[in-house]
């Protein structure tokens, strides 16, 4: 079982976990009336160009319907009576509904349009900015691929319904009650035969719409299992490719990718089942018009035109029949993208400001956990009954094995979660009590791996402060001994950044995150293994960089390298989520404790010694 970091085989018959906890992925019923009232109010803004467009549905409705009728009345009254001059006014105004039907579908078409996709641009700025403030836990829960899936995918599905499909479908079952409507008027006997057929279709239609349901809902599920197989295996192909997995992954992607052929190649043997059915019912139908109704004309009670007039009703009451049942799975998919899409829109965060927060003030630091517990999942807990103040301007390491709970630690002083029990307060402030925005605003955050945004190194440092300006990039850069790098890039602050920074170095990477932090002058830093995956040499520079951006500052620093942390303030050793250990680093040793056992075993392993790493992280050193 593999588990070395993204783009992995989690364990038999799951590709990239297989498993979506909060997303569904069932097809949806064929009408669901939550989704079009919700669908509603996304029109109301545009209510007069759907105005606009129903009126041309309709006119473009009335004009197909009188076709056969012009048809009729061309053979019995003109071409049999040898009347020219009627012959070609019919003829003259078979172009002028010709034209009515042209204008009728442009302007349907150019409004339905404009609507549509007005209404999708809305969607996706409301899902993108509904993503942005949903909480961590709802990331922890849901594969990228499938929130991809959500945004994208089941956006494009309400695409033709909204753009085509709402006003077709309505202009279908309008074209049926008037082909009907007309076909009695004209002889209630042969429409009566014509709707004999009927029945059949229905009861093959419900058949037909159990397994289709079956078929689509699985190609959903397929899809979002490619979705997500591709976004683990180009997110980790770095992982993939150093452990030489590539040709394991293929495999497992062919076998996912083959399983979405199937339930395709299944769902499109279903659909084309259908169409067959309809022409022959049509064909049926057909025949016994041209048997009944070539019996009524031999016998004089139905003229010759009238025959042809409604031979040509009963293509026209099977073609909306065949559009409707081509539309179905559409129709099916597109209500079910919208459940989704609005299932994902009602979602709320598992916190958000409290109803009477303020906005924090600007602090000095001071920050305490009283008595925090916390769980990721109900009755696991990570944290246990944590006590721990630090003084403004007071740097505390946070060491222990992994999964002790550090980095949990300093999310919940980010408030990316909010603890189970206990509270932390930040100057005496309640952090339930502020809002989030304000409280992040006066915290800088540099991760073990910093990300790196698409733009360029000055963009990237600006980042978090966008009104800084070029001269006060260049100074926070400086400030971290990253300006000469920079200047050493092929367009130096203006050098475009590849997806993920991979163009720089980690060392590099690391130092613009530095400036970035240092650019936004937070009153609190935390620093989450900011020297793990670097050389000595390049920790030495960052190191420097510390200083920089640590004084006057309270700092959470995270550490395994522990050779790094021993001029802190204080060193804080967590153990199964309990703090076992507190003290300097002198003092620890001595104890012989736990901390002593991990600083040991680091130096027995060859870890970078004490002279190596004399620079580093600590209020003393900072301060020199």
């Amino acid at each position: 079982m593999y588990h070395g970091g993204g783009g992995g085989w989690h364990g038999p018959g799951h590709w990239g976990g297989g498993q979506h906890a909060d997303l569904d992925e069932s097809l949806g019923r064929i009408y669901d009336h939550r989704v079009v009232t919700r669908l509603a109010k996304y029109l109301l803004p545009h209510k007069w160009w759907v105005a606009l467009a129903v009126v041309c549905m309709l006119a473009y409705t009335v004009a197909q319907s009188v076709v056969p009728l012009l048809i009729g009345m061309a053979i019995d009254r003109f071409i049999r009576g040898g009347d020219r001059e009627g012959l070609t006014a019919i003829v003259l105004l078979f172009f002028f509904n010709a034209l009515a039907l042209w204008g009728a579908q442009a302007g349907q078409t150019v409004t339905l349009s404009w609507v549509g996709y007005g209404v999708l641009f809305r969607l996706r700025q409301q899902l993108f900015d509904h993503l942005q403030r949903l909480t961590l836990r709802f990331f922890d829960h849901n594969e990228v691929g499938i929130i991809m899936s959500r945004v994208q995918n089941d956006v494009l599905s309400l695409q033709e319904l909204l753009t085509s499909g709402f006003i077709s479908i309505f202009g279908d079952l309008l074209m049926l009650v008037l082909v009907i409507g007309i076909m009695v008027s004209m002889n209630p006997r042969l429409a009566l035969i014509t709707l004999s057929v009927v029945p059949f279709l229905g009861l093959i239609m419900v058949i037909w719409q159990s397994h289709a349901k079956t078929a689509f809902m699985r190609v959903r599920q397929a899809v979002a299992l490619v979705y997500a197989g591709l976004q683990e295996n180009i997110s980790g192909v770095r992982v993939i490719q150093s452990l030489v997995r590539e040709d394991v992954n293929v495999r497992l992607f062919d076998g996912v990718n083959a399983s979405h052929l199937e339930a395709n190649l299944h769902a499109g043997r279903l659909a084309a089942t259908m169409m067959p059915v309809i022409e022959l019912l049509m064909a049926l139908a057909t025949a016994l018009i041209i048997v009944f109704g070539g019996a009524q004309v031999l016998g004089q009670q139905l003229l010759v035109g009238e025959l042809v007039a409604f031979t040509l009703y009963v293509t026209r009451f099977f073609e909306p029949i065949r559009t409707l049942t081509m539309q179905y799975t559409e129709l099916q998919r597109a209500m079910a993208g919208g459940s989704r899409i609005f299932e994902l829109l009602d979602m709320e965060p598992d916190f958000a400001d409290a109803p009477q927060a303020q906005a924090l003030p600007p602090i000095q630091g001071e920050v305490c956990f009283h008595n925090v517990s916390f769980e990721y999942e109900k009755e696991v807990r990570v944290l246990h009954n944590i006590d721990l103040l630090l003084a403004p301007g007071e740097t505390v390491a946070l060491v222990g094995r992994t999964g002790a709970g550090k980095s949990t630690l300093v999310s919940l002083l980010a408030r990316f979660y909010d603890v189970a029990e206990g509270s932390i307060t930040v100057d005496g402030y309640d952090i339930r009590q502020v809002t989030q925005g304000s409280l992040r605003q006066q915290m800088g955050i540099v991760p073990q791996d910093p990300f790196l945004f698409s733009g360029t190194v000055e963009d990237n440092i600006r980042y978090g402060r966008l009104e800084a300006t070029s001269e006060e990039v260049v100074a926070a850069a400086k400030a971290v001994e990253a300006h000469d790098f920079i200047q050493r890039l092929e367009l130096g602050y203006q050098t475009p950044v590849q997806e993920r920074g991979l163009n720089l170095s980690t060392g590099q990477r690391q130092l613009i995150a530095f400036a970035r932090a240092i650019i936004a002058d937070p009153h609190i830093i935390i620093l989450d293994e900011a020297t793990a995956n670097v050389d000595t040499q390049t920790e030495a520079v960052i190191q420097r960089a510390l200083r920089q951006l640590l004084r006057g500052r309270t700092a959470l620093v995270i550490a395994h390298r522990l050779s790094t942390v021993r001029e802190a303030d204080r060193i804080v050793v967590l153990e199964q989520g309990r703090i076992v250990e507190e003290g300097n680093h002198t003092g620890l040793l001595a104890r012989g404790g736990l901390y002593a056992q991990l600083y040991n075993m680091q130096l027995e392993r060859g870890s970078p010694t004490p002279q190596a790493t004399s620079q580093a992280s600590g209020r003393r050193a900072y301060q020199e």
